[in-house]
């Protein structure tokens, strides 16, 4: 016979209220903000020692920026306490966007943002997400000089659109805010990233710095001029172009501002990245999936007709994608197939590691795990199409990666991430309870006439 195995009772859950100790003077307000909050259980044991019950100058500033209601604390931010020597239970706020209004998880561990500056496409979403990502390219071509979307030219300049934004998503999320010159002078990106964090808060802001490659402050403009292409390739940077954006993370960072070091595209990015300590980093998912599909496309066909036409079709699309530069116009074909079929074999396209594209997501997420960075999480971005997205969602369910769902933040265009909040089927049952609506709309309407005596 099966012997039940006991369980022993849940231990309630004892609030800060229910200690009864004295508060410290002149703190009321912030102490009432944090009465309700429930101890862990055991907790109230390990207290015994307190006398009396207090709230950090970091909490009540920080209620005091976002115009927090009283009673309450803002979203974005979790509630931690510890016993002073003096004996004060004393609580404080910490910047984590895991965390909604007076310290409750959000509901999921994975979290959601958005790749916008349109105020209008983002105010439909901002309660649901916690991060925003924006730079140069969204704010100017993608809203302000678009007439369709800044209607009647209501903002006029990237302060006027971030700090709309900063009021529609609230204290809860952050703003992740790409640098306009990553090529000028340290000083300037340093005065440019005071002026990002004085218009929007120390707690909302974090600075994006590019990977910069080959690309510096001599060549850039010849991403400019004429079809756009360096005269050097990718993987042929000077020492010092190719580690600007990890030292001008270390320097931002160095005067407390946190970082989302993106242009991310390989899993050989990631340790390289953390090295500069970021708050955030990326794995750009769409063009790299694409163009590994195609380049494996044309090896297929180049093996199977054995002739030059999809070589040179390939050399070509390895030139439009700056996988060589102009100076490699002319570049022997089979050392372009060498070149393809080692990308291919490194994304691992043809097999299920990398089938969906995601392989840099997952090696970065066991990077993560392995790392001294307990606070750095991976936005996977850069999506469209009817997979990218389901595809992450069922990445992020694999047993493998439970652990690291809470490193995640899934970000993407507001309208791209609408379309999958519905189905086929929500249509076809709509239809059905509307027609039942209807149906009994009319039965009703029906009965009112009967019971007046109308016809």
């Amino acid at each position: 016979m099966q012997t039940a195995t006991l369980v022993p009772p849940l231990q309630p859950l004892h609030k800060v209220r229910s200690l009864g100790l004295p508060v410290v003077r002149g703190q009321e307000d912030g102490v009432e903000r944090v009465l309700d909050r429930c101890l862990a259980p055991g907790s109230v044991e390990q207290l015994r020692a307190a006398r009396a019950i207090g709230v950090s100058d970091e909490l009540e500033r920080v209620v005091r920026v976002f115009g927090t209601p009283a009673g309450h604390t803002p979203p974005g931010f979790r509630v931690e306490c510890q016993l002073d020597g003096d004996g004060t239970l004393r609580f404080d706020l910490r910047r984590d966007i895991s965390y909604d209004v007076d310290g409750a998880l959000r509901p999921t561990g994975q979290l959601f943002s958005v790749d916008s500056a349109n105020p209008y496409e983002i105010a439909p979403v901002a309660p649901l997400v916690a991060n925003l990502t924006c730079n140069p390219s969204i704010i100017w071509d993608l809203f302000l000089s678009d007439p369709t979307k800044n209607v009647g030219g209501a903002f006029r300049d990237r302060d006027e659109v971030l700090v709309e934004i900063a009021r529609i998503l609230g204290p809860g999320a952050d703003m992740s805010v790409e640098l306009e010159n990553p090529f000028e002078d340290v000083g300037k990106a340093v005065e440019e990233a005071e002026h990002l964090r004085d218009l929007v808060s120390e707690y909302r802001v974090v600075i994006k710095v590019p990977h910069t490659g080959p690309v510096d402050a001599d060549n850039y403009r010849q991403l400019l001029e004429g079809a756009g292409h360096l005269d050097r390739r990718y993987d042929a940077p000077t020492t010092a172009d190719a580690f600007r954006g990890h030292n001008l993370a270390l320097t931002l960072r160095d005067r407390g501002f946190r970082v989302n070091f993106t242009l991310m595209f390989e899993p050989h990015q990631v340790r390289l990245a953390l090295q500069a300590r970021p708050y955030f980093v990326n794995a750009f998912v769409r063009h790299r999936m694409f163009q590994s599909q195609r380049m494996a496309e044309l090896l297929d066909q180049h093996a199977q007709t054995r002739d030059d036409e999809p070589l040179l079709a390939l050399r070509g699309y390895l030139l439009d994608n700056d996988y060589l530069s102009t100076a490699d116009a002319d570049l022997d074909l089979g050392e372009c197939r060498r070149i393809a079929e080692r990308v291919v074999a490194y994304r691992r396209i043809r097999e299920p590691e990398g089938a969906d594209g995601l392989d840099h997501a997952r090696h970065a997420l066991r990077v993560l795990r392995d790392a001294n960075l307990p606070d750095t999480r991976l936005i996977i971005c850069s999506m469209e199409g009817d997979r990218n997205y389901p595809d992450i969602d069922r990445m992020l369910a694999e047993p493998e990666l439970a652990d690291m769902v809470h490193r995640v933040v899934v970000t993407a265009e507001p309208g791209y991430l609408a379309r999958f909040t519905s189905t086929n089927q929500v249509v076809s049952y709509q239809r059905r309870f509307l027609r039942a609506a209807e149906h009994t709309r009319a039965a009703r309407a029906d009965a009112r006439r009967a019971d007046s005596g109308q016809p």
